[in-house]
Protein backbone atom coordinates (compact mmCIF):
# COMPACT_ATOMS: atom_id res chain seq x y z
CA UNK A 1 0.00 0.00 0.00
CA UNK A 2 1.20 3.22 -1.30
CA UNK A 3 1.65 6.02 2.18
CA UNK A 4 2.00 9.31 2.20
CA UNK A 5 2.86 11.76 5.19
CA UNK A 6 1.96 15.62 4.68
CA UNK A 7 5.17 17.62 6.41
CA UNK A 8 3.72 20.99 6.52
CA UNK A 9 4.48 21.91 9.76
CA UNK A 10 8.54 21.44 9.13
CA UNK A 11 8.13 23.31 5.51
CA UNK A 12 6.43 26.48 7.15
CA UNK A 13 9.52 26.08 9.14
CA UNK A 14 12.15 26.04 6.47
CA UNK A 15 11.10 28.70 4.53
CA UNK A 16 8.76 31.59 4.88
CA UNK A 17 5.30 32.14 3.74
CA UNK A 18 5.13 30.46 0.22
CA UNK A 19 4.61 32.23 -2.93
CA UNK A 20 4.15 30.32 -6.81
CA UNK A 21 7.39 30.28 -8.23
CA UNK A 22 8.12 30.33 -11.71
CA UNK A 23 10.41 28.00 -13.99
CA UNK A 24 12.74 29.87 -15.16
CA UNK A 25 12.35 29.38 -19.49
CA UNK A 26 15.45 27.67 -21.83
CA UNK A 27 15.69 26.77 -24.91
CA UNK A 28 17.92 24.93 -27.29
CA UNK A 29 18.38 23.94 -30.70
CA UNK A 30 19.99 20.53 -29.71
CA UNK A 31 17.71 17.76 -30.29
CA UNK A 32 18.05 16.08 -26.48
CA UNK A 33 19.17 18.24 -24.05
CA UNK A 34 18.95 17.41 -19.32
CA UNK A 35 19.70 18.89 -17.13
CA UNK A 36 19.94 17.87 -13.32
CA UNK A 37 21.17 18.96 -10.23
CA UNK A 38 23.15 16.74 -7.61
CA UNK A 39 21.85 18.98 -4.48
CA UNK A 40 18.78 18.11 -4.47
CA UNK A 41 17.90 15.52 -7.19
CA UNK A 42 15.83 18.03 -9.64
CA UNK A 43 15.41 17.58 -13.00
CA UNK A 44 15.72 21.64 -14.37
CA UNK A 45 15.17 20.79 -17.80
CA UNK A 46 14.22 18.00 -20.15
CA UNK A 47 13.88 17.70 -23.80
CA UNK A 48 13.37 14.55 -25.72
CA UNK A 49 15.32 12.74 -22.05
CA UNK A 50 14.20 9.38 -22.97
CA UNK A 51 14.27 9.23 -26.71
CA UNK A 52 16.85 6.63 -27.93
CA UNK A 53 20.01 7.85 -29.83
CA UNK A 54 23.19 6.76 -30.74
CA UNK A 55 25.90 8.42 -27.97
CA UNK A 56 29.21 8.30 -30.53
CA UNK A 57 31.75 8.49 -27.54
CA UNK A 58 29.61 9.69 -24.98
CA UNK A 59 29.56 5.40 -24.53
CA UNK A 60 33.04 5.48 -23.19
CA UNK A 61 31.48 6.50 -20.52
CA UNK A 62 30.40 3.04 -19.64
CA UNK A 63 34.03 1.80 -20.68
CA UNK A 64 35.34 4.09 -18.27
CA UNK A 65 32.50 3.12 -15.23
CA UNK A 66 33.25 -0.76 -15.59
CA UNK A 67 37.08 -0.39 -15.17
CA UNK A 68 36.47 2.16 -12.18
CA UNK A 69 33.71 -0.52 -10.66
CA UNK A 70 36.80 -3.37 -10.75
CA UNK A 71 39.80 -0.73 -9.56
CA UNK A 72 37.73 0.07 -6.35
CA UNK A 73 36.89 -3.63 -5.67
CA UNK A 74 40.83 -4.32 -6.16
CA UNK A 75 40.43 -6.78 -9.37
CA UNK A 76 41.58 -4.37 -11.80
CA UNK A 77 45.39 -2.45 -10.42
CA UNK A 78 46.13 0.56 -12.38
CA UNK A 79 49.42 -0.61 -13.13
CA UNK A 80 48.39 -3.62 -14.91
CA UNK A 81 50.08 -3.72 -18.27
CA UNK A 82 47.87 -4.12 -20.97
CA UNK A 83 49.36 -5.38 -24.75
CA UNK A 84 48.81 -3.52 -28.13
CA UNK A 85 46.98 -6.69 -30.37
CA UNK A 86 48.25 -6.27 -33.69
CA UNK A 87 44.71 -6.68 -34.98
CA UNK A 88 43.60 -4.12 -32.45
CA UNK A 89 46.06 -1.78 -33.68
CA UNK A 90 45.28 -2.07 -37.60
CA UNK A 91 41.71 -1.89 -37.15
CA UNK A 92 41.91 1.68 -34.38
CA UNK A 93 44.89 3.50 -36.35
CA UNK A 94 44.91 6.28 -39.10
CA UNK A 95 42.30 8.28 -40.23
CA UNK A 96 39.90 5.96 -41.10
CA UNK A 97 39.70 4.97 -37.12
CA UNK A 98 38.75 8.52 -35.46
CA UNK A 99 40.31 9.57 -32.12
CA UNK A 100 42.97 7.63 -31.01
CA UNK A 101 46.03 7.99 -28.62
CA UNK A 102 48.55 7.07 -31.21
CA UNK A 103 49.02 3.41 -29.58
CA UNK A 104 51.74 1.24 -31.36
CA UNK A 105 51.26 -2.53 -32.27
CA UNK A 106 52.23 -4.97 -29.54
CA UNK A 107 52.48 -2.10 -27.06
CA UNK A 108 52.57 -2.23 -23.21
CA UNK A 109 50.26 0.54 -22.11
CA UNK A 110 48.98 0.45 -18.35
CA UNK A 111 45.10 0.68 -17.43
CA UNK A 112 46.01 4.12 -15.95
CA UNK A 113 47.57 5.52 -19.02
CA UNK A 114 44.61 3.47 -21.01
CA UNK A 115 42.35 5.65 -18.84
CA UNK A 116 43.55 9.25 -19.88
CA UNK A 117 43.64 7.90 -23.52
CA UNK A 118 39.94 7.03 -22.78
CA UNK A 119 38.57 10.01 -20.82
CA UNK A 120 40.91 13.21 -22.09
CA UNK A 121 41.63 12.14 -25.29
CA UNK A 122 38.51 9.96 -26.56
CA UNK A 123 41.06 7.28 -27.70
CA UNK A 124 38.99 4.52 -29.80
CA UNK A 125 41.93 2.63 -30.02
CA UNK A 126 42.42 2.52 -26.19
CA UNK A 127 39.04 1.59 -25.18
CA UNK A 128 39.35 -1.41 -27.26
CA UNK A 129 42.80 -2.35 -25.54
CA UNK A 130 41.02 -1.78 -22.31
CA UNK A 131 38.19 -3.82 -23.13
CA UNK A 132 39.98 -6.59 -24.54
CA UNK A 133 42.44 -6.35 -21.13
CA UNK A 134 39.68 -6.88 -19.35
CA UNK A 135 37.51 -9.14 -20.95
CA UNK A 136 39.44 -11.12 -23.43
CA UNK A 137 37.34 -9.69 -26.36
CA UNK A 138 35.47 -6.48 -27.00
CA UNK A 139 32.37 -8.42 -27.44
CA UNK A 140 32.80 -9.63 -23.38
CA UNK A 141 33.18 -6.64 -22.25
CA UNK A 142 30.24 -5.24 -24.14
CA UNK A 143 28.17 -7.66 -21.47
CA UNK A 144 30.07 -6.29 -18.90
CA UNK A 145 28.71 -2.75 -19.85
CA UNK A 146 25.07 -3.76 -20.05
CA UNK A 147 25.24 -5.73 -16.93
CA UNK A 148 26.58 -2.62 -14.99
CA UNK A 149 24.22 -0.98 -16.75
CA UNK A 150 21.09 -2.54 -15.32
CA UNK A 151 22.46 -2.01 -12.08
CA UNK A 152 23.12 1.72 -12.28
CA UNK A 153 19.44 2.23 -13.81
CA UNK A 154 19.98 2.56 -17.04
CA UNK A 155 16.94 1.36 -18.24
CA UNK A 156 17.01 2.52 -21.65
CA UNK A 157 20.34 2.10 -23.24
CA UNK A 158 22.42 -1.13 -24.79
CA UNK A 159 26.49 -1.08 -25.87
CA UNK A 160 27.50 -3.44 -28.56
CA UNK A 161 31.07 -1.78 -28.48
CA UNK A 162 33.24 -0.24 -26.08
CA UNK A 163 33.71 3.22 -27.90
CA UNK A 164 30.55 4.42 -29.38
CA UNK A 165 31.40 3.65 -33.07
CA UNK A 166 28.24 3.57 -35.21
CA UNK A 167 27.08 -0.27 -35.34
CA UNK A 168 23.77 -0.12 -36.90
CA UNK A 169 21.65 0.94 -33.67
CA UNK A 170 23.40 -1.76 -31.64
CA UNK A 171 24.63 0.86 -29.37
CA UNK A 172 22.21 3.25 -28.07
CA UNK A 173 21.11 5.64 -24.78
CA UNK A 174 18.91 7.95 -23.77
CA UNK A 175 20.12 11.65 -22.29
CA UNK A 176 18.16 10.71 -18.71
CA UNK A 177 20.44 7.27 -18.52
CA UNK A 178 23.63 9.22 -19.34
CA UNK A 179 22.42 11.78 -16.98
CA UNK A 180 22.31 8.84 -14.22
CA UNK A 181 25.65 7.34 -15.98
CA UNK A 182 27.52 9.90 -14.93
CA UNK A 183 26.07 10.22 -11.68
CA UNK A 184 27.39 7.02 -11.02
CA UNK A 185 30.91 8.10 -11.63
CA UNK A 186 30.78 11.19 -9.99
CA UNK A 187 28.94 9.70 -6.40
CA UNK A 188 30.38 5.98 -6.57
CA UNK A 189 33.90 7.11 -7.41
CA UNK A 190 34.92 10.43 -6.38
CA UNK A 191 38.95 9.13 -6.33
CA UNK A 192 38.97 8.20 -9.53
CA UNK A 193 36.10 11.02 -11.07
CA UNK A 194 38.49 13.65 -9.66
CA UNK A 195 41.91 11.60 -11.39
CA UNK A 196 40.85 11.13 -14.46
CA UNK A 197 38.26 13.59 -15.44
CA UNK A 198 38.88 17.00 -15.85
CA UNK A 199 42.56 16.80 -16.99
CA UNK A 200 43.26 19.50 -19.95
CA UNK A 201 45.72 17.43 -21.85
CA UNK A 202 47.36 13.98 -21.85
CA UNK A 203 50.60 13.04 -23.93
CA UNK A 204 51.49 9.76 -25.42
CA UNK A 205 52.61 8.45 -28.75
CA UNK A 206 55.16 10.28 -30.83
CA UNK A 207 55.21 11.30 -34.35
CA UNK A 208 56.53 10.02 -37.36
CA UNK A 209 59.69 10.63 -38.63
CA UNK A 210 60.91 13.64 -36.01
CA UNK A 211 59.43 11.23 -33.06
CA UNK A 212 58.61 14.62 -31.53
CA UNK A 213 55.57 13.12 -28.23
CA UNK A 214 52.18 13.73 -28.99
CA UNK A 215 49.77 15.97 -26.78
CA UNK A 216 46.16 16.42 -27.31
CA UNK A 217 43.94 18.81 -25.61
CA UNK A 218 40.36 17.57 -23.25
CA UNK A 219 37.89 18.08 -25.91
CA UNK A 220 35.51 18.90 -22.68
CA UNK A 221 33.61 21.78 -24.39
CA UNK A 222 32.94 23.81 -21.02
CA UNK A 223 36.26 22.67 -19.27
CA UNK A 224 38.07 26.24 -18.53
CA UNK A 225 34.33 28.09 -19.51
CA UNK A 226 32.10 27.05 -16.71
CA UNK A 227 33.76 27.29 -12.91
CA UNK A 228 33.94 24.02 -11.75
CA UNK A 229 33.67 22.29 -14.86
CA UNK A 230 35.46 19.01 -14.12
CA UNK A 231 33.82 16.31 -16.52
CA UNK A 232 32.54 14.11 -18.68
CA UNK A 233 32.64 13.12 -22.35
CA UNK A 234 31.71 14.46 -25.75
CA UNK A 235 30.62 12.47 -28.57
CA UNK A 236 30.16 13.02 -32.57
CA UNK A 237 29.49 10.80 -35.55
CA UNK A 238 27.50 11.90 -38.65
CA UNK A 239 24.70 9.65 -37.55
CA UNK A 240 24.67 11.61 -33.83
CA UNK A 241 25.35 15.27 -34.82
CA UNK A 242 27.45 16.67 -31.64
CA UNK A 243 26.74 15.74 -28.22
CA UNK A 244 28.01 16.33 -24.56
CA UNK A 245 27.76 14.73 -21.12
CA UNK A 246 29.36 17.31 -18.68
CA UNK A 247 29.46 18.32 -15.07
CA UNK A 248 30.51 20.92 -12.76
CA UNK A 249 30.35 21.77 -9.19
CA UNK A 250 30.22 25.67 -8.15
CA UNK A 251 29.66 26.29 -3.73
CA UNK A 252 29.19 22.23 -3.26
CA UNK A 253 26.51 22.35 -5.91
CA UNK A 254 26.73 19.93 -8.55
CA UNK A 255 25.66 19.97 -11.96
CA UNK A 256 24.96 17.23 -14.48
CA UNK A 257 24.25 18.10 -18.24
CA UNK A 258 23.21 16.23 -21.65
CA UNK A 259 23.11 17.88 -24.89
CA UNK A 260 23.22 15.83 -28.50
CA UNK A 261 21.79 16.46 -31.92
CA UNK A 262 23.65 19.38 -32.31
CA UNK A 263 25.07 20.59 -35.58
CA UNK A 264 28.55 21.44 -35.31
CA UNK A 265 31.50 21.64 -32.85
CA UNK A 266 30.51 25.54 -32.13
CA UNK A 267 27.36 24.82 -31.25
CA UNK A 268 28.15 22.20 -29.11
CA UNK A 269 30.31 24.81 -27.39
CA UNK A 270 27.85 27.29 -26.88
CA UNK A 271 25.04 25.51 -26.00
CA UNK A 272 26.36 22.86 -23.47
CA UNK A 273 28.34 26.51 -21.45
CA UNK A 274 24.77 28.10 -21.79
CA UNK A 275 22.80 25.30 -20.03
CA UNK A 276 24.93 25.38 -17.24
CA UNK A 277 25.25 28.67 -16.92
CA UNK A 278 21.55 28.54 -16.92
CA UNK A 279 21.25 25.99 -14.53
CA UNK A 280 23.73 27.42 -11.73
CA UNK A 281 22.06 30.63 -12.11
CA UNK A 282 18.24 30.65 -12.49
CA UNK A 283 18.28 28.01 -9.97
CA UNK A 284 19.50 28.09 -6.51
CA UNK A 285 19.35 25.37 -3.79
CA UNK A 286 18.16 25.68 -0.40
CA UNK A 287 18.91 23.19 2.25
CA UNK A 288 16.28 20.98 3.97
CA UNK A 289 17.89 18.31 6.44
CA UNK A 290 21.43 17.56 7.02
CA UNK A 291 23.21 13.96 6.83
CA UNK A 292 21.66 11.52 9.31
CA UNK A 293 18.59 14.04 10.32
CA UNK A 294 15.23 12.13 11.45
CA UNK A 295 12.68 13.31 9.07
CA UNK A 296 9.15 10.64 10.27
CA UNK A 297 8.78 6.96 10.99
CA UNK A 298 7.39 4.74 8.75
CA UNK A 299 5.76 1.74 9.37
CA UNK A 300 6.73 -1.53 9.92
CA UNK A 301 5.32 -5.18 9.14
CA UNK A 302 6.21 -8.18 11.38
CA UNK A 303 9.05 -6.41 12.83
CA UNK A 304 10.83 -6.53 16.48
CA UNK A 305 9.88 -2.47 16.28
CA UNK A 306 6.31 -1.37 15.26
CA UNK A 307 8.35 2.04 13.61
CA UNK A 308 11.19 2.49 11.94
CA UNK A 309 12.79 6.32 11.56
CA UNK A 310 13.46 7.38 8.25
CA UNK A 311 16.66 9.71 8.10
CA UNK A 312 18.33 12.11 5.27
CA UNK A 313 21.01 9.70 3.98
CA UNK A 314 22.61 12.98 2.25
CA UNK A 315 22.69 16.80 2.91
CA UNK A 316 19.02 17.46 1.32
CA UNK A 317 18.24 20.44 -0.68
CA UNK A 318 15.04 22.32 -2.30
CA UNK A 319 15.88 24.06 -5.72
CA UNK A 320 14.02 26.50 -6.61
CA UNK A 321 13.98 29.68 -8.73
CA UNK A 322 17.03 32.23 -7.88
CA UNK A 323 15.63 35.08 -5.88
CA UNK A 324 12.48 33.77 -4.82
CA UNK A 325 12.66 34.12 -1.11
CA UNK A 326 10.94 31.75 -0.61
CA UNK A 327 9.36 28.34 -2.24
CA UNK A 328 8.53 24.82 -0.60
CA UNK A 329 5.06 24.95 0.00
CA UNK A 330 4.64 21.41 0.65
CA UNK A 331 6.42 18.03 1.51
CA UNK A 332 5.36 14.68 1.86
CA UNK A 333 7.07 11.31 2.85
CA UNK A 334 5.83 8.58 0.31
CA UNK A 335 6.63 4.85 0.66
CA UNK A 336 4.82 1.21 -0.04
CA UNK A 337 4.10 -0.08 3.51
CA UNK A 338 3.97 -1.57 6.11
CA UNK A 339 7.55 -1.82 5.10
CA UNK A 340 8.35 -5.66 5.85
CA UNK A 341 10.96 -6.81 7.94
CA UNK A 342 13.84 -6.84 7.99
CA UNK A 343 15.10 -3.89 7.33
CA UNK A 344 18.82 -2.67 7.15
CA UNK A 345 20.44 0.61 8.29
CA UNK A 346 21.13 2.79 5.62
CA UNK A 347 18.10 0.87 2.86
CA UNK A 348 16.13 3.00 0.94
CA UNK A 349 12.64 2.22 1.96
CA UNK A 350 11.24 5.56 1.25
CA UNK A 351 11.08 9.08 -0.52
CA UNK A 352 10.65 12.61 0.21
CA UNK A 353 8.77 14.70 -2.29
CA UNK A 354 8.73 18.22 -1.99
CA UNK A 355 6.65 20.36 -4.17
CA UNK A 356 7.38 24.37 -5.20
CA UNK A 357 4.87 26.43 -6.57
CA UNK A 358 4.79 25.74 -9.55
CA UNK A 359 7.90 23.69 -10.73
CA UNK A 360 7.38 20.15 -11.12
CA UNK A 361 8.08 17.85 -7.80
CA UNK A 362 11.14 16.58 -6.33
CA UNK A 363 12.03 13.50 -5.15
CA UNK A 364 14.82 12.62 -3.05
CA UNK A 365 15.82 9.44 -1.14
CA UNK A 366 15.04 9.02 2.54
CA UNK A 367 16.82 5.88 4.37
CA UNK A 368 15.73 3.52 7.56
CA UNK A 369 17.64 5.36 10.39
CA UNK A 370 17.84 2.11 12.22
CA UNK A 371 18.11 -2.35 11.52
CA UNK A 372 14.82 -3.83 12.11
CA UNK A 373 15.00 -7.46 12.71
CA UNK A 374 11.66 -9.75 12.00
CA UNK A 375 9.47 -10.43 15.23
CA UNK A 376 9.88 -13.57 17.05
CA UNK A 377 7.29 -16.40 17.30
CA UNK A 378 5.29 -14.48 20.26
CA UNK A 379 5.94 -11.02 18.36
CA UNK A 380 4.21 -12.12 15.19
CA UNK A 381 1.58 -13.61 17.67
CA UNK A 382 0.84 -10.81 19.22
CA UNK A 383 0.41 -8.60 16.28
CA UNK A 384 -1.89 -10.73 15.09
CA UNK A 385 -3.75 -10.56 18.20
CA UNK A 386 -3.55 -6.69 17.94
CA UNK A 387 -4.86 -6.68 14.19
CA UNK A 388 -7.57 -9.38 14.96
CA UNK A 389 -8.96 -7.29 17.68
CA UNK A 390 -8.69 -4.00 16.02
CA UNK A 391 -6.08 -2.61 18.04
CA UNK A 392 -3.67 -2.01 15.41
Amino acid sequence: MSRSILLATAASLLFAAAAPAAVPTFDTPARTAFLLDLSSGAVLYAKNPDARMPPASMAKMMTTEVAFELIDKKQLPLNKSCTVRPETWQKWHGPQAGSTMFLSANEQVSVENLLHGIVTLSGNDASVVLAECIAGTEQAFAQQMNALGKQLGLTNSNFCNSNGWPDEGCTYVTARDLATLARASVERHPALYKKFYGQPSFTWGKTLGSGQAITQGNRNPILGKVAGADGLKTGHTEEAGYGFTGSAEQNGRRMIEVVAGLPSWNARVSESTRLMEWGFNSWTAKPLFKAGQQIGMAQVQLGSESEVPLVAPRNLAVTIPAGLASGATSMKIRYQGPVAAPIAKGQQIAELVITTGDTPPQVVPLVAGEAVGKAGLFGRMWIGLKQLVGMA
